[in-house]
């Protein structure tokens, strides 16, 4: 599949898990991706040595999204490197258990600034490099809809993000740049495994939930967002896609 040959992606939080999953996609449908992560150098040379062995293009960055100053960087490198962007998507992203009785401020800040003013941010940079014509991919979650108990922060900032979704659409489709959400249900990644350490009954109870039977993987977000990315998906904007197996 070649779907994006000469498109350049940027991909937030790629270093493993849903975002390396889209990072790896991208390359294989064409495109140079630059594979941004915050703490885990490691996993994101190994993204960009897994695209490189099979004869794509990619680099690692490091940057908070919701620094300013780290994301000017992320930006100037990817723009240094391959001299354009055509794709962002944005999958940085935190979460932790919040009910309301163990809610604290600093974890409310922790994880709306990365789930949304990072998002912001960066698709604010985004636009500013793509000009006329380009593509934002949002990360969401099915969370927006489905509201689990026990995660009133997490599911709030994903609320956000389809709401951002839909008014970015709005905000930006006269410039020719579409902004769409895929927003996964359960999906059997590293992080999603240590959540579930010792809890085999709440995993099965993910499965037992879907639908089609399984968990997601990685690369079943990350064909959908290679379509949304893609000129296939040329008249679609302003859409969440729930991909989770019909949870």
């Amino acid at each position: 599949m070649s779907v994006l040959n000469g498109k350049i992606a940027l991909v937030t939080g790629a270093s493993k898990g849903i975002g390396a999953g889209i990072a790896l996609a991208l390359a294989e449908a064409g495109a140079g991706v630059v594979v941004n992560y915050g703490s885990s150098r490691d996993g994101a040379d190994k993204v960009v040595a897994e695209i490189v062995s099979k004869g794509g293009e990619a680099i690692a960055v490091q940057g908070d999204v919701s620094k300013p100053a780290e994301l000017s960087t992320l930006f100037d490198t990817a723009r240094q490197r391959f001299g354009r962007l055509d794709i962002l998507v944005n999958n940085a992203g935190v979460f932790a258990p919040t009910p309301l009785e163990s809610l604290t401020e600093q974890e409310y800040r922790r994880q709306f600034d990365i789930n949304v003013l990072g998002l912001l941010l960066a698709s604010q940079a985004a636009a500013a490099a793509f000009g006329q014509g380009g593509s934002i991919v949002n990360v969401g979650s099915v969370v927006s809809r489905t509201h689990p108990p026990g995660m009133v922060v997490y599911n709030a900032t994903k609320g956000a993000v389809d709401a951002i979704t839909r008014t970015l659409a709005k905000d930006l489709g006269g410039r020719g740049i579409r902004v769409n959400s895929v927003n996964p249900g359960a999906t059997d990644t590293e992080g999603a495994r240590a959540m579930f350490a010792g809890n085999e009954q709440a995993f099965d109870g993910m499965v037992a939930v879907t639908p089609l039977g399984r968990m997601g993987l990685p690369r079943d977000i990350a064909r959908a967002v290679v379509f949304l990315a893609s000129d296939d998906a040329a008249w679609i904007t302003g859409e969440t896609l729930a991909v989770s197996g019909g949870m």
